[in-house]
């Protein structure tokens, strides 16, 4: 009896193409239960993540075509696991951003590699053996590590939980890790029963390698056009350098605290996203939430000065709507105070 598979091939991949392409992004009720402090809401949102995470998805499927036998989905996964938890926990405790775009196009790079060596590109094309492929995976590992660690420190951690938490986020990567294996190694288990596996196999992997190939393009240009911080602004004075941490789709405000007719020099610029901004005044005597706005617009950078025309706030509200963790760095200048974030 024949059975169609092209159904479940179909199933298969839309369960892929419904992620977003960069799925590090964090929802704000995702922040929201974060807020709550509770490990289990860590497991929750890491095994969330893992299962919308693009790029991390097509490397695990690429590792599943690779799988011979028990002994080797053991050793595979392993190496995996223990490579993304090391810099996972080490990034994470130690504050460490690499930049985005360098760690995901390394990630799309290594789902390259996977489909490549499954599509046998080294004998084929080379004439030798690919690199053992369990070291292999345990490197790539370290990378995906860096971009997990990345979506867990747009979260608002704490110090005297900050190990359990990580922990937590950590269970919930490889409870979804091992949610997609299954699904996937099944779903290729049932495939290998038909003829038409060999073609399935070179098929998906060649879509593999170009989805991984058009990620790496997408991040390597958004990196190359991102470096663009005004250079000249690093030869003014400032009084105060401020770097601001903002996460994806979030929203902050800061502000400063002025006399009337005292001027306020500034310079900001983000360094891989343009950002939603108004800098504007709240008078000290306003009501009903009265602000008066200098500047609005969308963009990576601004600068300027101004001299305030009545006692108040001023500042700047930014809105992050990208999938990205972004951070602004806010030079000031000037006869000010400044007041607690928002």
């Amino acid at each position: 009896m024949r059975i169609n598979v092209f159904p479940i091939v179909f199933l298969f991949l839309i369960y892929f193409s419904s992620s977003p392409i960069f799925g590090h992004g964090v929802s704000q009720e995702e922040k929201n239960m974060i807020l709550e402090d509770e490990n289990l809401k860590y497991i929750y949102i890491g095994m969330i993540h893992m299962l919308k995470g693009y790029d991390h998805l097509l490397f695990l499927l690429g590792i599943v075509f690779l799988i011979k036998n028990i002994s080797h989905i053991v050793k595979l996964i392993t190496a995996f696991t223990l490579g993304h938890s090391i810099t996972l926990i080490f990034a994470t405790i130690n504050s460490i951003q690499v930049n985005s775009y360098i760690i995901e196009s390394t990630i799309a790079f290594s789902v390259c590699y996977i489909a490549f060596v499954n599509l046998k590109g080294f004998e084929k094309l080379f004439n030798i053996k690919p690199l053992n492929i369990v070291v292999m995976v345990f490197l790539f590992g370290l990378i995906h590590g860096l971009g997990l660690s990345s979506i867990l420190q747009q979260f608002p951690l704490k110090s005297e939980s900050l190990l359990s938490n990580i922990i937590s986020f950590n269970v919930g990567i490889e409870i979804g890790q091992l949610i997609a294996i299954f699904i996937m190694y099944m779903t290729l288990s049932k495939i290998k029963k038909y003829s038409i596996y060999n073609t399935f196999k070179i098929s998906i992997n060649i879509l593999i390698y170009l989805i991984g190939l058009v990620l790496c393009y997408i991040q390597i240009e958004n990196y190359l056009t991102s470096s663009s911080s005004p250079k000249v602004l690093k030869e003014e004075k400032y009084k105060e350098i401020i770097t601001i941490k903002l996460p994806a789709h979030s929203e902050l405000e800061f502000k400063v605290w002025m006399d009337i007719g005292k001027e306020l020099k500034y310079s900001w610029y983000s360094d891989n996203t343009k950002l939603h901004y108004d800098f504007h005044g709240e008078p000290a005597s306003a009501v009903n939430g009265y602000f008066e706005s200098f500047k609005e617009n969308t963009s990576s950078k601004d600068s300027g000065k101004i001299v305030s025309k009545f006692v108040g706030k001023h500042g700047w509200y930014w809105r992050n709507d990208s999938s990205l963790l972004t951070t602004i760095v806010l030079k000031l200048d000037g006869e000010y105070k400044l007041e607690k974030r928002k």
